[in-house]
């Protein structure tokens, strides 16, 4: 059999091809450059690249979920792989937004060492609820490695300059949300 028409995991047949339809989940509060990093790379090797946004309300994010959407949906259309990337909201277990989606893969960033510990658990447990789905890990790209959403908003909220880390509309939302936050 060729490449082409080989079953695989989370691939739908359309013709004489596959389609590999991955997943990348995140609470992007705010999307970083090393979230669009990512995703760029990640949209290189699959068809069709979902972008969960978790609702995760335990994290207090910065921004509504919608916003999240929003803002992160703005971001993907700056990119040439927009067309096979889709950005949708999700609450439930990342398993279930995989199988929703007919994903075979589930994207996870890499920034350190420090994270593989907590993501190779996160790996094992959702291979447990399906083992269909490969966890595929990218390691963050170099100069992407210390950026993080949760440095940005200390940054930005303590009035540091975060245009290194996010584009210039993420920035623009992030003083406006910090000036709504020091009227209150």
């Amino acid at each position: 059999m060729s490449a082409s028409t080989t079953p695989c995991s989370g691939a739908l047949e359309t013709g004489a091809t596959v389609q590999r339809t991955a997943v990348y989940p995140g609470t992007f509060d705010p999307v970083t450059s090393g979230h669009i990093d990512i995703i760029r790379r990640a949209a290189r090797i699959c068809d069709k690249l979902i972008i969960g946004v978790a609702k995760n309300a335990g994290k207090g994010p910065l921004f509504s979920l919608a916003e999240r959407v929003s803002l992160l949906t703005a971001e993907v259309l700056n990119l040439p792989e927009k067309d096979r990337i889709t950005v949708v909201p999700f609450s439930s277990l990342l398993i279930n937004l995989a199988v929703e989606h007919g994903a075979g893969q589930i994207v996870r960033g890499l920034r350190a060492v420090s994270d593989f510990e907590y993501e190779f658990q996160m790996a094992g447990m959702n291979s447990k609820l399906n083992p269909t789905i490969e966890t595929v890990f990218l390691m963050a790209a170099d100069g992407q490695q210390f950026v993080s959403s949760r440095f940005v908003k200390e940054i930005g909220r303590l009035g540091g300059d975060v245009s290194r880390f996010v584009s210039p509309r993420i920035e623009a939302a992030l003083q406006q949300r910090f000036a709504e936050q020091q009227e209150d």
